[in-house]
């Protein structure tokens, strides 16, 4: 391409950016000729969008849901906070009272390691470890919260609804997500083309996010989408808690163990039909 070509695309974003206000689609379709014309990649025009759509997005809308939240319990001992560290391997965990709709503070992970260090008599009392929680409503504009994020230099807020109970939990790199794309980490499992992959001993992988829909379609059954959206949402609530990889529970003719989870919520499950189970030989 010509360079009065490339001189031609960047004076009319210039334009759109600096120059008199124009909509949006227009500037999408001279971003998109841009890359077209290799002006940009596509990474790069991935992350323009999400730049340009996150002040249309609300904080329900990327959220993790209350019922896959990894908490611990102001009456835990330090042995028991430990414990959640250890299984879920975060930074930062809401702690709460009597129920989930009293988050009482934010405990960072770091703050437990003075009290571990070999030989060292402390006592460990939880309040002087506890940290203020951010509250956030579900209706927050994610641009609006990213911008409070940087400012007081929070990266967690809980979600709140509309009667004050707790919605659910957001961090800052949920956020980011919206503009860069998905950040991984070693908790992280690698994302197949599908959600539901059927092995050869009967058996399927079902990825945790996988649509309530999708998964009756699959299986021919017809498991509730009223309250949860996702298999992992519908599982944790079965569960109790935020269960951890090897837990098994059966449901409705299923049984379901879990592969995998990244301490905020399940993200893979074995599933097998209960006539499968029943039916495998006795390895006694």
């Amino acid at each position: 391409m010509s360079n009065d070509t490339h001189h031609g695309l960047l004076q009319r974003i210039s334009h759109a950016l600096f120059g008199e206000p124009i909509d949006r689609d227009w500037l999408m379709r001279h971003l998109k000729d841009a890359e077209a014309a290799a002006v940009l990649d596509a990474g790069t025009l991935r992350m323009i969008e999400g730049v340009l759509t996150i002040g249309e997005r609300q904080v329900r809308d990327i959220m993790v849901p209350r019922s896959q939240l990894v908490v611990m319990s102001r009456d835990d001992d330090l042995a028991a906070l430990v414990r959640v560290v250890e299984a879920n391997g975060h930074s930062r965990y809401p702690v709460i009272g009597d129920d989930r709709d009293e988050v009482v503070g934010i405990v960072l992970a770091k703050d437990l390691l003075a009290y571990l260090e070999p030989g060292k008599d402390v006592q460990f009392t939880l309040r002087d470890v506890l940290r203020p929680a951010v509250f956030v409503p579900e209706s927050k504009r994610l641009n609006v919260l990213l911008r409070e994020f940087r400012q007081t230099r929070n990266h967690m807020a809980i979600v709140v609804d509309e009667y004050g109970g707790v919605a659910g939990l957001v961090t800052i790199e949920d956020v980011l997500e919206q503009i860069v794309g998905e950040i991984e980490d070693e908790y992280d499992i690698d994302e197949d083309e599908t959600d539901i992959q059927p092995a050869d001993d009967g058996s399927a992988l079902v990825h945790g996010l996988t649509p309530i829909e999708d998964f009756n379609a699959h299986f021919g059954v017809s498991f509730s989408d009223e309250e949860f959206d996702t298999v992992g949402g519908l599982l944790a609530q079965q569960f109790g808690h935020l269960p951890e990889v090897g837990e098994r529970i059966d449901y409705q003719g299923f049984e379901f163990e879990v592969t995998a989870a990244d301490g905020r919520r399940i993200e893979q499950l074995r599933v097998r039909r209960a006539a499968v189970v029943a039916a495998e030989p006795d390895d006694g």
